[in-house]
Parts: C-alpha cells; structure tokens; sequence
C-alpha cells in the first residue's frame, strides 16, 4: 500500500511496511514535529538563541536550537540503534551546545530524523518491539524504547512551546 505524508512542508510517497502497531508510533512521531515545525517556523536567529533564564549552569534552560538538537538526537538513538539497531553517530553534549542555528538549519535536522524515525519503522522487523535491549545497565524492550523517545519528545514539546510563548511576551 502507498501511503502519502505531507512531512514538514513536502511530500513523501513511501511504502508502508509498519504493522498497525509502529504506524500509530508513527503518527505520533510525525504529529510532534509537525508541532516543532510550527513553532520554529519564520523565526529569527535571535529568537532560536534566546534562553528564559539566564546565568548559571548552561543547561539551567535551553534554547529553543538546543531542544530541537537535543529531540532529533534523542530520537535517533533510541529509535534508530535502541529499538532498530543501527549505530548512530549521537554528540549528546554537543545537542546543548547548539547556537546560530536558522529556522531552516533546524527545519534540516528535524526532516532528517524524521525521515531516519519513518526508514527504521518501516524496516525493522515488528519482532523488536518485544526485544530485550540493555541500555547501559539496563533492560528494556524495543516498544519501550519508542514510547520513551515518544515521551522525551512531547516532553520537549511543552518545552517549546513555553520557551516561545516566553521568547514572545518579552518581545
């Protein structure tokens, strides 16, 4: 079956492999940076760049180039090598780093990973959702890796979505 995405501004035309389980995953995936899109859309750099708080521990509060860094990292990991084992190259710490980043190098990162989350989804057997893992020291299943990359998302989401409504009042 064919199925037809508007991801992010274009469209996609892929085979759709997922059973009925990853494509719910997916829609939540694609809804969430549907999300992203839009509140970083036609901002400027400054806006991208601006902190809530400033001072202190760098990480204290992160920008709105950061959490986009940091949610197209998160989601590369842990669906792409956690739940689909294929290595990513993931610089965690590089994610807070991020700094004059425009609207449209954010838009890049967020299609990429998109389109990476769509590939692993469609391609890795329904088997691992119930696949053991060990993160660090820890045992999870496949199903668990995708609802926690899920959840650190929308998580980051309400984040954005602050951040913005912040960056605006004091704009």
């Amino acid at each position: 079956m064919l199925a037809f995405y508007n991801v992010l501004g274009r469209v996609v035309i892929l085979e759709d492999a997922m059973t009925p389980d990853l494509e719910h995953y997916w829609h939540f995936f694609e809804s969430y940076q549907r999300q992203i899109t839009e509140l970083i859309h036609g901002l400027p750099i400054e806006a991208l760049n601006w902190r809530p708080l400033t001072g202190g521990d760098d990480h204290a509060t992160n920008s709105l180039a950061v959490l986009v860094m940091h949610v197209t990292g998160a989601e590369r990991y842990w669906v792409g090598e956690v739940f689909g084992g294929r290595p990513v190259q993931r610089d965690r710490e590089a994610e807070f780093r991020a700094e004059g980043l425009t609207t449209e190098d954010l838009q890049r990162r967020l299609d990429e990973a998109l389109s990476f989350v769509r590939e692993v989804l469609t391609t890795t057997p329904a088997e691992n959702l119930e696949r053991t893992i060990t993160v660090g020291e820890r045992p999870v299943t496949g199903r668990w890796a995708l609802l926690h990359a899920l959840e650190h998302t929308a998580l980051h989401l309400g984040h954005l979505q602050l951040t913005r409504q912040l960056w605006q009042a004091a704009n």
